[in-house]
């Protein structure tokens, strides 16, 4: 990554750094506030930044890339996550519908303060049997809709729980712990408009138990049309990040567990690396075990 944007704490304070080329510099300012800007005024500020960008890191607990930002995501971008709703779903049509129709999938991922960063713990939900993680590209889009940088994603599902009422979407995609970004934000101008080649790996104990490759060439819909729906009737004053989908959907023979090892990787946007943790309390309701 020539250029990156971290969020970072040094005791209580957190603070934003732009790091190039193994140097430091801090951001005077945050991300909301140059999510509020045009972009190329947010632009000039992070190659100021680089361009003293010669001390250490100014904090070591790596945080998520966000402050004020909700995260948001789309469904059924890939064609292999339309064929893995439907093998999960007793609902295929609804699945085929959606990747074909002009209006994509939108719903609303997660707060700021439910999104965990590179290094903490995700969560799978403790009343769901089948849960899988979804490596995916995140658009951070600035209060005009542009797309301002990207970040790695990890929108953790239940497929048992959506599987079985898609109206149950927002428990199965929405809960403490259910988004992780980073490690960092790489500028739309350093990174380019892709595509970018995306790694998923699970490992268990040690082990590699599910390792698996996409390419955001594989997408059915573009970055911006997407970042168009997502503005036609909502606004974001300090920002947005959007996932894109994944195109890496596990078979129905796994599922994620709590002291699994999450790693999402990219060659152009770095490693985003999370344990897995379970989080509510298990019920005796339905749900695939």
């Amino acid at each position: 990554m020539p250029i990156s944007l971290h969020h970072l704490r040094d005791g209580d304070t957190p603070r934003w750094a732009v790091c190039q080329d193994g140097g430091w510099g801090e951001l005077d300012g945050t991300l909301a506030g140059l999510l509020a800007v045009p972009l190329e005024q947010a632009r000039a500020v992070v190659e100021a930044a680089a361009r003293d960008a010669r001390g250490d890191r100014p904090g070591r607990q790596v945080l998520p890339p966000v402050d004020e930002q909700e995260v948001w995501a789309a469904g059924v971008t890939y064609l292999r996550s339309r064929d893995g709703r439907k093998q999960e779903s007793g609902h295929g049509s609804l699945y085929d519908q959606v990747y074909d129709s002009d209006r994509p999938e939108l719903f609303l991922k997660s707060s700021p303060w439910r999104v965990v960063g590179d290094g903490d713990a995700v969560g799978i939900r403790a009343d769901s049997g089948w849960d899988v993680p979804e490596a995916e590209v995140g658009l951070v889009l600035n209060a005009a809709g542009e797309v301002f940088g990207y970040t790695l994603g990890n929108d953790m599902s239940s497929r048992s729980i959506e599987g079985e009422n898609p109206l149950y979407l927002p428990q199965a995609k929405i809960y403490d712990r259910c988004c992780a970004l980073g490690p960092a934000i790489v500028p739309s101008w350093a990174a380019g408009p892709g595509p970018f080649r995306i790694g998923l790996r699970v490992l268990r104990d040690g082990r590699e138990v599910f390792t698996g490759t996409t390419s955001t060439a594989e997408m059915a819909r573009g970055f911006t049309d997407l970042a168009g729906w997502l503005f036609r009737a909502l606004s974001f004053p300090s920002g947005v990040v959007l996932l894109t989908g994944t195109g890496v959907v596990p078979d129905a023979d796994f599922t994620t567990r709590p002291g699994d090892t999450v790693e999402i990787t990219s060659a152009e946007l770095g490693t985003l690396t999370n344990p897995v943790v379970a989080v509510g309390a298990a019920t005796s309701g339905k749900g695939r075990a």
